[in-house]
């Protein structure tokens, strides 16, 4: 398990939590259509993709050609 696996892992766990506890205090209503789903999408595509290490915007910028790390550019990266 790598660094970036582990910080995947925690951020989508931390997103997920606050959306739940939110949920449970009453501040959010999950129940209904809102922006928050898209918030909900998120957290578990970074949760999921931090055992997986599938990640579909990984592999949206790897077809555009972005490199991986600044290691990877030829020539002209910042």
């Amino acid at each position: 398990m790598t660094i970036n696996r582990i910080v995947r892992i925690i951020a989508g766990f931390f997103i997920l939590l606050s959306l739940g506890l939110a949920h449970a205090m009453g501040q959010v209503d999950l129940t209904q259509m809102s922006w928050l789903w898209f918030t909900l999408f998120v957290g578990a595509n970074l949760f999921q993709s931090g055992f997986t290490t599938f990640c579909p915007l990984d592999s949206i910028l790897k077809k555009l050609g972005v490199p991986e790390s600044a290691g990877d550019c030829k020539s002209g990266c910042a």
